[in-house]
């Protein structure tokens, strides 16, 4: 495909898209016609795909209610295992087609650069990659394993809220319904406290390392942040909810992180057809750093001013956040 059919490229090679990034139009009640379009982008891909990923493990890769209630280290292991071969095997295919094969090039790819072509002190042993799985797998499956043992243990002895489908059907479709709205305020607002500037000096910078992020990216995080992020999943708990939203929760945020950070406005399957991976938000983020700190389902960045549509107008109105900062810095009283 000709990317530059859709966006610009810069003198280094960055390509950008032209139309400026919106929020999802949840709460523009005057405009239903552009919701009714917009509403199957957010059930298709992706959400229905962590629907079903979370059944199939659920169903079939799941140790029985009798094994489940018995709380030793055989099953918990096993679902260690089960779930770092699907991140690696998910996240791979990416990794595998986009940065190793480069079967687009840099095509739809907003930093120019592979992070494989150079290596970075930042980085264990300077490679992006070998530092991000180690601590993906290392930290980060292990702690999301953690959650799903205590989902499925409590669920399997009978503890906390779990509801069955049969029993209630219509609370738990509008459970599903709004857990990707979960996901986007919990993240939103542990993405805002681990940018204040001790949490963000001490855990969220070694996630910022990757400022040109790649799939194994998503999950390059300090445990205190992989705690944080995995938390979305506590909802189902403190709430009346079932297993298989609580780990459709989880692979939301597990499997669903690495569309975030593909690195690549779309993704090719044919000589004129793409998939959208409406990344560019979080790609602004990890390049400006205080800007997207929620990906735009719920219009949180334009309420609290942080909001960057990638556009020209966007840098000014981020410059003059800043300046004003700046200002107000300068202007307070030296002790």
């Amino acid at each position: 495909m000709d990317d530059l059919k859709f966006g610009t490229r810069n003198k280094r090679g960055d390509w950008s898209p032209d139309e400026p990034i919106k929020p999802a139009p949840l709460l523009d009640a005057p405009s239903i016609a552009r919701i009714l379009k917009w509403l199957p982008s957010y059930f298709f891909p992706y959400n229905v795909l962590w629907l079903f990923s979370a059944w199939v493990f659920l169903t079939y890769l799941t140790p029985s209610r009798e094994t489940l209630q018995t709380l030793d280290w055989q099953w918990p292991l096993y679902l260690l295992v089960r779930n770092s071969a699907a991140v690696f095997l998910f996240y791979g295919v990416y990794e595998l087609r986009l940065y190793v094969q480069r079967k687009q090039g840099n095509r739809f790819k907003f930093n120019a650069r592979f992070p494989s072509d150079s290596k970075n002190a930042a980085f264990m042993f300077g490679s992006q990659n070998i530092d991000s799985m180690i601590r993906g797998f290392g930290t980060g499956v292990p702690i999301w394993t953690a959650f799903e043992v205590l989902v499925l243990w409590s669920s399997a002895n009978g503890y906390g809220f779990w509801l069955t489908f049969a029993e209630h059907p219509i609370y738990l479709i509008a459970l599903f319904v709004l857990s990707p709205v979960i996901h986007e305020i919990h993240f939103f607002a542990i993405h805002r406290l681990i940018h204040t500037p001790v949490l963000y000096k001490w855990i969220h910078s070694v996630h910022h390392n990757s400022v040109n992020p790649s799939p194994f990216s998503s999950l390059s995080m300090h445990p205190v942040e992989h705690l944080l992020y995995f938390g979305t999943v506590v909802y189902h708990i403190v709430l009346p909810s079932n297993p298989l939203l609580a780990i459709y929760q989880l692979h939301m945020a597990g499997f669903g992180a690495v569309i975030g950070h593909v690195g690549f406005d779309k993704i090719e399957v044919g000589d004129e057809k793409a998939i959208d991976t409406h990344a560019y938000a979080h790609y602004l983020h990890h390049k400006y750093f205080e800007v997207n700190y929620a990906d735009g389902l719920i219009p949180l960045d334009k309420w609290f001013g942080t909001w960057h549509d990638g556009t020209k107008e966007g840098d000014a109105q981020m410059q003059a956040r800043y300046e004003k900062r700046k200002a107000k810095a300068n202007a307070q009283p030296a002790e």
